[in-house]
């Protein structure tokens, strides 16, 4: 009897060796190549806010140059696509849009993942208001903007956005200006990307475009300063400036709030550990993408100081 117990004892851990060793044999086939990331490397897919194209490229070369292990991929779209991205898509662990979560998206959140994404601003950038080169017309208040896209107005200009909806622009332009009033549709067009909006605006003189200023304003950028040959940047009125002066859209103007049309930069990352979303959010953050952002003439975050130096010719 003892002899047929040590028997089946054999046998049986024979077969759980087995089991064990095509188990393992199993995982290492279906993770093969594979290495989880970390904050400098690996790679990793995000979503972005179309209307912040350019300088996210810039700080994706920046960051993939520092850290030569590292891959990220960036996908341009609307900012509802992005959203539905970070809700929906386990492949995608961080987005960059122009709001953070709302509350029902972080119980979404909690619930679904038992903790919150990390999310805040890196910087802010304003929405530019662009006329055609040959305009004289180039000075907007709130409330002109208001009454000709809803159609209050009996001034005709065709207004030029990146999409009519779920893009961040449009949901700037109903909660900023219009403010609970509905679009004239017969003043409003619609073209696919930013980099249309300038392309129409060009060629019409009528035409009033609403752009990032990512795409316009950085004057050390050829391809901008060439499209200013083509386009103006217009004037906003400073209705809470002491001399309500119109304003324009420049660094200055966003980091003092001066320019009415400022908003937020914002990150999302879906990361419940250090990897490589939570390595670009903090290259974000921190001096090296925060004088990108600065070069580039956004508001930046962090507080730079010019310091005088005494420079020592003998040495």
């Amino acid at each position: 009897m003892i002899k047929n117990i040590v028997t089946s004892i054999k046998k049986s851990t024979g077969f759980i060796i087995i089991v064990c060793t095509l188990f393992a044999a199993a995982c290492k086939s279906k993770y093969k190549g594979t290495a989880l990331d970390s904050p400098t490397e690996g790679t990793i897919n995000i979503s972005v806010d179309e209307s912040y194209k350019p300088i996210i490229e810039e700080q994706i070369k920046v960051f993939e140059a520092s850290y030569p292990k590292a891959k990220i991929i960036a996908h341009y779209k609307t900012e509802a696509d992005c959203f539905k991205d970070i809700l929906n898509d386990s492949a995608t662990r961080m987005i960059i849009a122009t709001r953070g979560l709302n509350p029902k998206e972080e119980d979404f959140f909690k619930s679904t993942l038992n903790y919150v994404p990390v999310w805040g601003t890196v910087a802010s950038d304003a929405i530019v208001v662009v006329v055609n080169g040959k305009s004289n017309d180039t000075l907007f208040t709130i409330d002109r903007l208001k009454k000709q896209l809803s159609g209050a107005m009996g001034k005709k200009q065709t207004f030029i956005f990146d999409g009519l909806n779920a893009t961040s622009i449009v949901r700037f332009a109903v909660d900023s200006i219009l403010r609970g009033q509905k679009f004239d549709s017969s003043v409003v067009k619609a073209v696919k990307s930013s980099r249309e909006v300038l392309e129409y605006v060009a060629t019409d003189e009528n035409a009033v475009g609403f752009v990032g200023i990512s795409w316009i304003g950085n004057p050390e950028d050829t391809g901008q300063v060439n499209m200013l040959k083509k386009v103006k940047m217009a004037y906003i009125k400073c209705d809470n400036c002491a001399d309500s002066m119109y304003v324009k859209p420049t660094q200055l103007g966003i980091l003092t709030k001066r320019y009415p049309l400022v908003r937020g930069l914002y990150y999302i990352a879906k990361e419940s550990s250090a990897g490589l979303g939570t390595g670009f959010t903090s290259f974000l953050k921190n001096e090296r993408g925060q004088l990108i952002f600065r070069r580039a003439y956004l508001g930046h975050k962090m507080s730079f100081y010019i310091r005088n130096v005494k420079i020592n010719e003998k040495l």
